[in-house]
């Protein structure tokens, strides 16, 4: 008898690959962003934001894996049952228009957007909450969790911070109050279930740095100018992670090889 030592995929391994496999076909579908989007300003470093924008390839490995897509696609669905908790507790939450639409905003032509998660229209009155207020809502796993409860969102999440001010900035146009009154800020985490609750005051100074890194961003990328990097060496974490670090520190880019597939052809950014 010969013995056959060869891997043989068990059916989880065949169900999951086939479920990752049409994840990630989808996503090679989906149409990428032609816009910056307002819960990505917060991130530090402005060239990863500029590749992100211009939609440069990234590194070899560096797409989405159907793991990751399933994690994303978790999150979501999280954030639909805290509405229906929410709304069960009494809090009069919008997360659509009357006509069916997000609620978000558009700036600099259309190339600065953000799609805001709820407002609380109205709540108990023993809440405490003066409405209208924007609601923002994450799902984190436990440690992430527990280090936004310790420290709050604006130290532990400041890209989060950074989104809500933008949000809360661009929204008063059309949910007038909305600046005026604290932002409520929903931590969900993912391995207990626990909820955390928070008021985030509106912080224009912050929202001001967040359009003008926006603009900037822009107007680089129009021009083919490639902004400074968060780091002076690809040994800082974040450049560890970055998903273009090879593009940005060792393939020899220079001048304007990282902004060469931007479209020249979007409109002018304002203000």
């Amino acid at each position: 008898m010969t013995l056959d030592f060869n891997h043989r995929p068990g059916i989880a391994e065949r169900i999951n690959s086939a479920v990752d496999a049409s994840l990630e076909a989808e996503r090679a579908v989906t149409p990428p962003r032609n816009y910056l989007g307002a819960s990505r300003l917060g991130q530090s470093c402005e060239r990863a934001l500029q590749f992100e924008f211009a939609h440069a390839p990234k590194d070899e490995g560096q797409e989405f894996s159907g793991r990751s897509l399933r994690i994303f696609a978790i999150g979501h669905a999280l954030e639909d049952l805290a509405i229906r908790w929410l709304r069960a507790a009494g809090l009069d939450l919008a997360t659509r228009k009357r006509d069916g639409g997000q609620f978000g905003f558009s700036v600099a032509g259309g190339r600065i957007r953000g799609h805001v998660d709820g407002i609380v229209m109205d709540a108990p009155t023993a809440m405490g909450l003066r409405t209208p207020v924007l609601w923002e809502c994450k799902t984190m796993n436990a440690k992430n969790w527990r280090e936004t409860v310790s420290k709050g969102v604006t130290v532990a999440k400041p890209v989060y911070a950074a989104q809500i001010a933008l949000y809360q900035a661009y929204m008063e146009a059309s949910v007038p109050g909305i600046s005026e009154n604290p932002a409520l800020f929903t931590a969900i985490n993912k391995d207990t279930a626990e909820l955390h609750h928070e008021l985030v005051p509106f912080d224009a100074e912050l929202a001001q740095r967040m359009s003008d890194r926006g603009v900037r961003i822009l107007r680089a990328t129009d021009a083919g100018e490639l902004l400074p990097r968060v780091a002076q060496n690809r040994d800082f974490f974040e450049c560890r992670f970055c998903p273009w670090a090879e593009r940005c520190w060792v393939s020899g880019v220079s001048g304007n090889a990282p902004v060469e597939r931007f479209s020249r052809e979007r409109a002018e950014p304002s203000g």
